[in-house]
């Protein structure tokens, strides 16, 4: 038999000696399962360690790699110290150890809390593992919100890394001090542009000069900062600029709560409106002075001004370049609006770049709107539709069987309990029988409760399930037919659009549109 061991740790390692060693935790963890296999005598197929990862993150790249190994049947078993190490997600316990391993053929086993699929009847263990796990996290994630909250309201700095141009302050926790190094470059920022320099032309004179921008400084600097998806690179892009010129921080006041999850679950942020954001004044020494941001702040709202007709522009912050990941630029030539990339104008590699005309956006927008409702209001995707209501009533109607029968043997134990305290103060049966005897029943009547919550939580999906397929057609019904797009109709329709560089063969442009539903 071949095994495959799996580790994580979640928590920040303070017991490497370089960010290239395994923690003292994880080597623990091989250490334990590398003697069970041994003792075993089980061929070693492997190891597989994800070091500072949660067990709800689904983008660990060492557990996406067991999977695929999995399902490529390299191996026979997966070895884990506990089931919370593989995840802590019910939904992933039910996919993949409870559905895809077994029709993979493989056998899943964590030492500590006895969860082994070649087991029979150890599939409730691992439910009832699977949910406590998820009610850690939910509690765990309402703790960790709270106290953000309050030490936000406080003007206490909360973020792993502190803003470009200041350094936390070792004395205080929560206190930010300035980074001289970095400062440098924001009051030159600052004060080209309050010359008169724009945003764009201010990126490529740092990039000519070769200053790393904010993410490659912190890389110099030796901090564990992780580039966040799409916005890679060294070079200073008109956005870092434009964000920093706006950025109350550079005053002395603390802004914090921009962005918020959407779950635990996916860790996806997204903007929160700005009378959510915290905000304190004077809680760290400021970078810029106030007679300088006050006449920056002028240029820019000078600068932000909506098109001639008054409108802002359709897709206005909605459309981003698929290359760099940026939010695309509105600019005008002979009349007609385009959306383009500003990255590739601050550095020669900086970005390939993306560029599409706004009506040409527009109705390619139209054009899979309306593939969505011929998805949605066709007869045979209805008579779909409905088979899959029936499927979900049938799902639901199957729970609420299983609900009733689970009640129904928990008042069992419940009278079995009485009776069973009867018989020992009639002296029918030992003291020491009933504590046995009793501890049972207990056992199962908990072991029960647990399942009731379990289908409840089920109930509770497919409900959601069944009105999230109601809202979807009720929303694609709304724009049925639609002409010509609003603006008002992108913010409520479209999250984002990722757009392309037009093929030079086809001379079509690649693009994917996010919808908010």
């Amino acid at each position: 038999m071949r095994a495959a061991i799996y580790c994580r740790l979640s928590e920040e390692d303070r017991d490497k000696k370089t960010k290239e060693d395994d923690s003292e935790s994880i080597k623990n963890q091989k250490a334990l399962l590398m003697q069970y296999l041994t003792t075993n005598k089980w061929d070693h197929a492997g190891t597989y360690s994800d070091d500072d990862f949660k067990g709800s993150d689904r983008n660990r790249p060492e557990w996406n790699r067991l999977l695929e190994d999995a399902k490529s049947k390299k191996f026979d078993i997966i070895l884990c110290k506990t089931q919370s190490r593989f995840t802590r997600e019910l939904e992933m316990v039910e996919k993949y150890i409870n559905g895809l391993f077994t029709q993979w053929g493989v056998r899943f086993i964590s030492l500590v809390d006895n969860a082994d699929t070649e087991i029979e009847g150890n599939k409730k263990s691992r439910q009832i593992n699977g949910l406590i796990n998820e009610w850690y996290l939910d509690d765990l994630s309402k703790s960790i919100k709270a106290a953000f909250k309050t030490r936000r309201e406080n003007g206490l700095h909360i973020g792993s890394f502190p803003l470009y141009g200041y350094l936390k302050d070792p004395e205080i926790k929560g206190h930010l001090v300035i980074d001289e190094d970095a400062a440098k470059i924001v009051r030159e920022i600052f004060t080209l542009y309050a010359g008169g320099m724009g945003k764009t032309a201010i990126a490529r004179f740092l990039n000519d000069r070769g200053i790393p921008n904010p993410t490659e400084y912190k890389r110099l600097k030796g901090t564990k900062y992780k580039t966040p998806k799409h916005k890679s690179g060294t070079h200073w892009k008109y956005f870092a600029i434009s964000d920093m010129l706006v950025n109350e921080m550079y005053i002395g006041h603390m802004v914090q709560g921009k962005y918020g999850s959407v779950s635990y679950k996916t860790g996806q942020n997204k903007p929160r409106p700005e009378n959510l954001w915290y905000r304190k004044e004077n809680t760290h020494k400021p970078i810029i002075d106030i007679e300088l941001w006050n006449r920056v702040q002028e240029t820019v709202g000078l600068k932000a001004k909506p098109f001639s007709n008054g409108k802002i522009g359709l897709f206005a912050k909605k459309a981003r370049c698929a290359s760099c990941g940026y939010v695309m630029r509105s600019s005008k030539n002979r009349g007609i609006h385009y959306l383009k990339c500003g990255t590739r104008h601050t550095a020669k590699d900086a970005c390939e770049g993306s560029f599409i005309r706004v009506d040409a956006l527009e109705q390619a927008v139209l054009s899979e709107l309306r593939h969505l409702l011929d998805e949605y209001l066709d007869k045979d995707m209805a008579s779909r539709h409905i088979r899959l209501s029936d499927s979900i009533d049938k799902q639901l109607s199957t729970l609420e069987s299983d609900k009733l029968a689970y009640s129904k043997k928990i008042a069992d134990c419940s009278l079995a309990l009485k009776n069973l305290y009867l018989d020992k103060v009639k002296e029918l049966i030992s003291e020491q029988d009933f504590i046995e005897y009793s501890r049972d029943f207990t056992v199962d009547k908990e072991r029960l409760e647990a399942l009731i919550i379990n289908v409840e939580d089920e109930i509770s999906l497919l409900d959601r399930k069944r009105a999230e397929a109601k809202t979807k057609r009720q929303i694609v019904e709304q724009y049925s037919n639609v002409e010509r797009l609003e603006r008002v109709m992108v913010e409520k329709l479209i999250d984002f659009v990722e757009v392309g560089k037009r093929d030079k063969i086809t001379k079509q442009v690649p693009m994917t549109i996010h919808w908010n539903f």
